[in-house]
């Protein structure tokens, strides 16, 4: 079995993805002989978490606590260097396969309760190739007696060429940008985006822009979905697509990473959230799944033609 979890190749039309039990995550998505995300090797450990699902909540929880139910919980500080809990808890597990076709699988796993997080859920993430590319829906129900918190989000890095992302076009469809604290990148307010360095609403070069923020007011297309957009001088890319009412939030960073010239800038990543940063606190927009509730999300990677 390779170090990046057992693997199983999706095909339809001219996609291709490789789908692995870590995590239930995504490797590679291709379109033609074009990478849509940027892939690592069969045999390597997952770098950081790239194509990871990001559960029960995306990004941090400062301190690694938090209240619920009335009782307080301390999480493993996972980003000990912030001193944060950092994407939740299934990003390192071995899902199962429970279902599979020639051009979906979904990958099962049961998260128990345990130490930080005492609440039980039963995860699914179905990853399906079609005509508009891979579908990545995560369904997940509480299994357990009590009340639980819960968050979700993928973490792709998109990538619309050979790189960096200076040289790419960003579409970024929001109106409203979370600052955050610059040494544990916590947050503080909303401010528009309008005005900053930030606006990509209006599709542009993304040039020297750093960008490493939580983003909401995601304003959807005439038919209900948003979508950012990610291409080159050609026009040929990649479009990431969901329903913003189920996920409101959307993280988007560029990479970069100056100590890791090989990886530093090479991909963006756009993560549709649920919920802001540290929503274990400040409650916003946070899910809380009743006994027995199910709550799903999903998100579309497709190719951009030119």
């Amino acid at each position: 079995m390779s170090r990046g979890g057992a693997e199983h190749v999706l095909s339809h039309g001219d996609y291709r993805a490789v789908a692995t039990t870590i995590g239930g995550g995504l490797r590679t998505l291709r379109h033609h002989d074009r990478d849509l995300v940027r892939p690592y090797a069969a045999d390597e450990v997952r770098p950081r978490f790239r194509g990871s699902v990001l559960l029960p909540w995306p990004n941090r929880v400062a301190d690694g606590r938090y209240r619920s139910g009335g009782e307080e919980h301390q999480l493993p500080l996972t980003e000990p260097e912030r001193g944060n809990a950092l994407h939740g808890l299934v990003c390192w597990v071995r899902f199962e396969v429970v279902e599979q076709s020639p051009s979906s699988i979904t990958f099962a796993h049961a998260l128990v309760p345990q130490q930080g997080y005492p609440f039980e859920l039963d995860v699914r993430v179905r990853h399906a190739l079609a005509d508009d590319g891979l579908t990545t829906t995560v369904t997940t129900r509480n299994t357990g007696a009590t009340d639980a918190p819960y968050g979700v989000a993928p973490h792709p890095y998109l990538v619309a060429g050979p790189g960096p992302v200076d040289g790419w076009t960003l579409r970024l469809p929001v109106a409203e940008v979370l600052e955050v604290t610059p040494d544990r990148l916590l947050p503080l307010d909303r401010s528009p985006v309008v005005g900053t360095d930030r606006d990509f609403r209006t599709a542009r070069p993304i040039a020297g822009t750093e960008l490493d923020h939580a983003f909401t007011g995601v304003v959807a297309d005439d038919d209900g979905r948003a979508r950012v957009e990610l291409h080159d001088d050609a026009g040929a890319g990649v479009v990431c697509t969901w329903d913003p009412a189920v996920l409101p939030w959307l993280q988007v960073h560029t990479g970069d990473l100056p100590l890791e010239p090989d990886n530093h800038r090479r991909g963006l990543a756009v993560e549709p959230m649920t919920c802001p940063p540290d929503a274990f606190n400040s409650g916003e927009d946070l899910v809380v799944l009743a006994p027995g509730e199910e709550h799903v999300a999903a998100w579309t990677i497709g190719a951009l033609t030119g």
